[in-house]
């Protein structure tokens, strides 16, 4: 059982940045792959950034050169670092684990979500 838990959201002015922050409970450099998805109201949940461990980083398009993921192995925790921020930004932010058990399986655990509004 992994469990995530996002801080740093809140209220920004467009063109403001903020910094999310994702602690896992478990080795996160054992773990698949870990990302940022978000959902804003009436929206699906949509990927954000995601790195696979000793691979490759994708972002959606709309965030490019904007957005950063970052991750810091020593103490199990992934960054969102956000600037340029828009309204359209505006969103519930959710931390994603993806887990590659030895059984075969996979599963995917999510934070609880932490809420930024972009808005003057």
């Amino acid at each position: 059982q992994v469990q995530l838990v996002e801080s740093g959201g809140g209220l920004v002015q467009p063109g403001g940045s903020l910094r999310l922050s994702c602690a896992s409970s478990g080795n996160i450099f054992s773990y698949y792959a870990m990302g940022w998805y978000r959902q804003a109201p009436g929206n699906k949940r949509e990927l954000v950034a995601l790195g696979i461990n000793g691979g490759s980083t994708n972002y959606a398009d709309s965030v490019k050169g904007r957005f950063t993921i970052s991750r810091d192995n020593a103490k199990n925790m992934v960054y969102l670092q956000m600037n340029g921020l828009r309204p359209e930004d505006t969103a519930v932010y959710y931390c994603n684990a993806k887990v590659l058990y030895a059984s075969g399986s996979a599963y995917d655990y999510w934070g609880q979500g932490t809420q930024v509004t972009v808005s003057s």
